[in-house]
């Protein structure tokens, strides 16, 4: 058995408070993390890639310690990827299920250094899985409802607004909402995302600045809408 332990629970990644646009919102999203992802997206250093290639390598060939180390690296970006498709309350059973699947089927990872990229498709079809045999009648990208994030935490005003934030930012078009859960929720950088899901540098920075500007956009609607 691998000593795994999950990211911290997403709700504490999305409450503090900010100005968004002369509104006062109950959400931590910074949004001048927009104008960071506009500064050029670097490629990790060789030697992170060469070391990551030897856990590879070794977790392949049965050391568990070194699937684990694999695991610390990429907890997040799972926990993230899972997180932008399926329910909240089914990702850290999820996560494990990924990651035990990932380790019986090592073996068919041609390139070592796809790792992340594999992971990632991994992910991806595991959250299709899900919802192919717990909900069929259920799209995959269909987005939690606001009305639905507010009554399963109707006692807790910061979950509350956690989860109009992540129904906002699950609710954008696809290619925006894994790289804004990523990054707002996970707290990985634009580097640390090209890096672990194997998506080039430029569209990893596009993606970012634009699903910031449109989550500004739509929360400022949620607000103005509630006012």
């Amino acid at each position: 058995m691998l000593a795994l332990t999950l990211p911290p629970p997403w709700r504490l990644a999305l409450v503090k408070a900010l100005a968004l646009d002369g509104l006062t919102l109950g959400y931590s999203v910074d949004f001048r993390t927009a104008s960071r992802e506009r500064q050029s997206v670097t490629v990790r250093p060789m030697t992170e890639t060469r070391e990551e290639d030897s856990l590879v390598s070794a977790a392949r060939g049965g050391d568990r310690a070194a699937f684990g180390r694999l695991y610390d690296r990429y907890a997040r970006m799972v926990h993230g990827i899972l997180l932008a498709r399926v329910p909240p309350r089914e990702v850290d059973d999820l996560v494990q299920e990924v990651f035990l699947l990932a380790l019986r089927q090592l073996h068919t990872l041609r390139d070592i250094s796809r790792f992340g990229a594999w992971l990632g498709t991994i992910t991806r079809n595991r959250a299709n899985d899900y919802f192919r045999k717990s909900i069929p009648d259920e799209k995959v990208t269909e987005p939690v409802s606001e009305d639905q994030a507010d009554s399963r935490t109707a006692n807790d005003a910061s979950e509350q607004q956690a989860g109009v934030i992540l129904a906002v930012v699950r609710g954008l078009p696809e290619p925006y909402r894994e790289p804004l859960t990523l990054r707002l929720v996970e707290g990985m950088t634009g580097p640390e995302i090209a890096a672990r899901t194997g998506l080039t540098h430029g569209s990893v920075r596009v993606n970012l600045c634009r699903g910031m500007q449109l989550l500004r956009e739509k929360l400022g609607e949620t607000v103005r809408g509630a006012s």
